[in-house]
């Protein structure tokens, strides 16, 4: 008897030393954006002593406000259970619409006029249709059952095409406006600043409160984290599959749609191909920042930390004057790494709910 009690007392022992690893273990991916952090700042400031002085900060801080807007909108798709490889290429097509709008205003033949919108209406119809380019995702993955994969890798072909398309392929520049026509002020959208930190700055915190919100606090939030967990449980309970992934493919257009907005207004010029493999960029941030690919597991803080490693890892490479070539390789194998963390953490996670089934047995 004694001798049962010994091994069961060791067994459990074993037990706790065990659990108290894997906890070690899930802390260290959970906080692998932080980690990842931290490392590439102390990297890059022993490397490149420039790298934390104040301008070059300002400069990273616009640039990783980019990647965190896509990020955010690519945070609720990617809490489905979806993906949205459309993001970079409604960029293009949002910078060139309203690049045309602006330089060539709306051409209206059969009254014999052109009309040049105001620099805001001109705002808000590209916001309305990077929203829309997201809807129609969304609508042909709920309605049709298509994967999302292959949904927004057509969107992707359509929107770039859509952007070449809009002027043959040529840039707009000089994106100023006309005081006649009202539609001046368009660059104050990138290069605006509202106590010394730039509105791109801005709109990335507002855009990440809202959201953090948003998948915390409202029933919508729990509605995309129970699609991402279980689909058909899911809409067994209640929850109105397809309406959520609309609009969840609506907010990453929305996203989209603003980025291209910024772009164009920090350059005052649009290129067709603005935004090329920004996708890439924004599911790495996303993964990176604790997100699971499955879904129903992560968060934007998360992504917040990881646009902030990939952002910061980019300009810090630039830097170092590290080959285009090279940071591709690099940025590249960043993705993948991130991948095959997140495939780690799934499966401890679901070896860890196969050993307390075992304790309750």
């Amino acid at each position: 008897m004694e001798n049962k009690k010994m091994k069961k007392a060791t067994q459990s022992t074993e037990g706790k030393k065990r659990v108290t690893k894997t906890d070690i273990q899930q802390f260290l991916l959970r906080g692998r954006a932080f980690i990842a952090l931290i490392i590439v700042l102390v990297v890059f400031a022993v490397l490149t002593p420039q790298f934390l002085t104040t301008s070059n900060i300002v400069i990273m801080s616009k640039h990783v406000a980019i990647n965190a807007l896509l990020a955010i909108g690519m945070t609720f798709v990617i809490l489905t259970g979806g993906i949205d490889l459309s993001v970079g290429s409604i960029v293009g097509m949002i910078a060139m619409i309203a690049g045309g709008l602006i330089n060539e205003g709306i051409n209206l033949p059969r009254l014999g006029i052109i009309v040049y919108p105001h620099t805001w209406m001109v705002i808000v119809i590209s916001l309305a249709l990077g929203t829309l380019m997201g809807a129609i995702n969304g609508f042909i993955i709920a309605r049709f059952n298509v994967a999302p994969f292959i949904a927004t890798l057509g969107m992707l072909y359509v929107a770039r095409g859509i952007a070449g398309l809009r002027n043959d392929g040529y840039t707009f520049p000089n994106l100023v406006g006309r005081p006649e026509y009202g539609n001046t002020g368009f660059g104050i959208l990138g290069s605006g600043e509202l106590l010394g930190i730039n509105y791109s700055i801005w709109l990335m915190v507002l855009f990440a409160i809202v959201a953090y919100i948003i998948t915390t606090r409202s029933p919508f939030g729990r509605h995309v984290y129970a699609i991402g967990g279980n689909e058909n449980a899911a809409k067994l309970s209640g929850v109105r599959v397809g309406s959520v992934k609309i609009i969840v493919y609506s907010i990453s257009g929305f996203c989209s749609a603003l980025v291209g907005l910024i772009w164009a207004s920090q350059l005052l010029a649009s290129h067709p191909m603005s935004g090329d493999a920004a996708e890439m960029t924004a599911i790495a941030a996303v993964v990176l920042g604790g997100t699971s690919l499955a879904g129903g597991q992560g968060g934007v803080g998360g992504t917040l930390i990881g646009a902030f490693v990939i952002g910061i890892l980019g300009d810090g490479l630039v830097m170092m004057g590290v080959s285009s070539f090279w940071q591709k390789v690099i940025k590249g194998a960043v993705i993948v790494f991130t991948v095959i963390l997140d495939q780690v953490q799934a499966r401890m996670q679901e070896r860890i709910a196969l050993q307390k089934q075992e304790e309750l047995k």
